[in-house]
C-alpha cells in the first residue's frame, strides 16, 4: 500500500466504474450497498453471491485500476471464503473487504449496537482459507472490524485485528458510525503501523482529509457517494418528466446519447469491425436535394421548405426517407437549405446549402458529392416515387443513370418552368430492357 493517504471512490456496475477511473481514481471499491442498491434489493445478502461476481465482472471489464470487493462477511464460513476468492482472482479483482459479522448479514448503519460479531477463531478460519487459497501473491485480503459498531469499544477492536493480523490479513478496516473521528484516531494511535489500515468516513464526512492523512491512515473509501447522486438525478429528471408531460424540461441537464455511446465505447467496437469483419461492398447512399423553399405552395411553405409539407401522416421528406431505409439504404444525406432548422430528423445526415436563394439545386448536389463517395441515388426532397425504381437502378451497371417521369403531358409540370429530356428512343414497351441514351435536356424542347 502507498506511504501516503489514497481514496477509493465507490462504483456499482461498469458505467459507474468507468467514469471513476475517468476523472482519475486510481481505485475502486466495489460496495455491497451499492450494488444491492441497483438491484433494488436491501443490503442483507438478498443479492446472492454470484450475481455480485457477474456484476463486479462486468466493471473489471470496464476500467483498468484495481477494484476493492465489498464482500461482506465472505458469504459463508472458510470455505465460501476461499471459492471466493479464486472466483475473484479469475476476474483480475486486486482486494476482498471482509467484515466479522455472522451470514447474513445487516447494513452497519442499521442497529448496529444489536448486531451479533462473528467468533474471533472462526473469522481467522475464513482469512487463513482466502489466503491459502489465492495464487496470486498481490492479491489482499482486508478484515473489516465492527466492535465499534456493534458497541464493543477500542479493546475489542485491537483484539479482534490483532488476531485478524496473526490470522493473515493484508490490512485492517477500521468501522465506525460517530459523526466524528474520535474511535478511528484512537484506534489508529493504538494500533499504529502494525498493518496498512483503511477508513469510510461515510459518518464523519466533515473531517478534513488532512486529518486522516496525518493520523497515518492508508486508504479512506468514499463508499456510497456514486450511487446515492445517481439516484438524487434519477428522481428528479423522472419528477420532471412526470409533471411536465415532456422530456424538454431535463434534455439539457442529462448526458447526451452520444456520451453513453462514449463510455460504452461504441467507437472501440466500429475499430474493431474495420479490423477484423469482411470487408463488405461499398453500400450505397442517398442524397435528397431539399434546399428550395417552393415559393408556387404559397402559404405552405412560410415556415418549412416545401420537402416537408404533411402528406396524410408524415412529411414528404419522410416518405421518401422511408422508400430509402425500406430498400435497404441507410445512408440518407439530405441537402438542405431554406428553413433548415425544420429539418432535424436524427437519423438522417445533412449538408447545408447556405447560397440555396441565389444557386440551383445543381448547386445543391455539388455540394453533396464533395462530401460523399461511392455509389449514390439522388432524387429531390419533393417527388415521390414507386420503390420498384430503386430495384431497377440496383440491376443498371452504367456509371450513370437517370430515371425520368414518361407521363409528362399529364404532369402539373407541364406548364412551368422544368427539365425536359430528349433520349436515343421515344417511351415505348417495345423497347423495354434496351439501353437508351440521353441525347438533349433543356427547359425548352420540341415536343417531338
Amino acid at each position: 500500500m502507498s506511504s501516503n493517504l489514497e481514496f477509493l471512490l465507490e462504483s456499482h456496475n461498469g458505467i459507474s466504474a468507468k467514469i471513476a477511473e475517468e476523472v482519475g481514481f486510481k481505485g475502486l471499491w466495489a460496495s455491497g450497498l451499492a450494488i444491492s442498491a441497483q438491484y433494488g434489493v436491501r443490503d442483507n445478502n438478498e443479492a446472492s453471491w454470484t450475481q455480485v461476481l457477474e456484476n463486479i465482472e462486468f466493471m473489471s471489464d470496464a476500467i483498468n485500476i484495481p477494484i476493492m470487493l465489498d464482500g461482506d462477511t465472505g458469504y459463508g464460513n472458510f470455505n465460501n471464503v476461499r471459492r471466493l476468492v479464486k472466483k475473484l482472482e479469475q476476474r483480475d479483482i486486486s482486494a476482498v473487504c471482509i467484515e466479522d459479522k455472522l451470514y447474513p448479514k445487516t447494513n452497519s448503519f442499521i442497529d448496529g449496537d444489536k448486531q451479533e460479531l462473528a467468533d474471533i477463531d472462526e473469522f481467522c478460519s475464513r482469512i487463513k482459507a482466502g489466503k491459502d487459497a489465492q495464487i496470486d501473491d498481490d492479491f489482499s485480503i482486508i478484515t473489516r472490524i465492527e466492535a465499534f459498531i456493534a458497541g464493543r469499544g477500542l479493546s475489542e477492536a485491537l483484539r479482534r485485528s490483532e488476531a485478524y493480523h496473526r490470522a493473515g490479513s493484508d490490512a485492517i478496516l477500521i468501522h465506525s458510525a460517530r459523526s466524528d473521528p474520535s474511535e478511528i484516531l484512537a484506534f489508529k494511535k493504538e494500533w499504529g503501523d502494525t498493518s496498512p489500515v483503511i477508513v469510510v468516513p461515510t459518518k464523519y464526512y466533515s473531517t478534513p482529509t488532512q486529518v486522516l492523512d496525518e493520523a497515518g491512515f492508508s486508504i479512506a473509501i468514499w463508499a456510497n457517494h456514486m450511487i446515492r447522486s445517481s439516484i438524487k438525478a434519477m428522481q428528479e429528471s423522472a419528477k420532471q418528466i412526470y409533471e411536465s408531460s415532456s422530456i424538454l424540461t431535463v434534455e439539457g441537464e442529462i448526458a447526451s446519447v452520444k456520451e453513453v455511446f462514449r463510455l460504452q465505447g461504441v467507437s472501440e467496437l466500429k475499430e474493431a469491425e474495420e479490423n477484423y469483419l469482411p470487408k463488405k461492398e461499398i453500400a450505397t447512399k442517398a442524397i435528397i436535394l431539399a434546399a428550395s423553399r417552393g415559393e408556387a405552395m404559397g402559404s405552405l411553405t412560410d415556415n418549412q421548405p416545401k420537402a416537408m409539407i404533411p402528406l396524410k401522416d408524415k412529411s414528404i421528406l419522410e416518405h421518401i426517407s422511408d422508400t430509402y431505409r425500406n430498400h435497404g439504404i441507410n445512408k440518407i444525406h439530405v441537402v438542405r437549405g431554406y428553413k433548415k432548422e425544420s429539418i432535424n430528423f436524427p437519423e438522417l445526415n445533412y449538408i447545408d446549402n447556405d447560397d440555396h436563394e441565389t444557386t440551383s439545386e445543381l448547386s445543391s448536389f455539388q455540394k453533396a458529392i464533395d462530401q460523399i463517395s461511392g455509389d449514390i441515388i439522388c432524387s429531390f426532397g419533393d417527388v415521390l416515387f414507386k420503390p420498384y425504381l430503386l430495384q431497377l437502378l440496383d440491376e443498371c451497371e452504367d456509371d450513370l443513370v437517370i430515371v425520368i417521369d414518361t407521363q409528362w403531358k399529364d404532369s402539373v409540370n407541364k406548364d412551368r418552368a422544368a427539365d425536359y429530356v430528349n433520349c436515343s428512343q421515344p417511351h415505348s414497351r417495345a423497347n423495354y430492357g434496351d439501353s437508351i441514351f440521353l441525347e438533349s435536356a433543356g427547359e425548352n424542347l420540341g415536343e417531338d
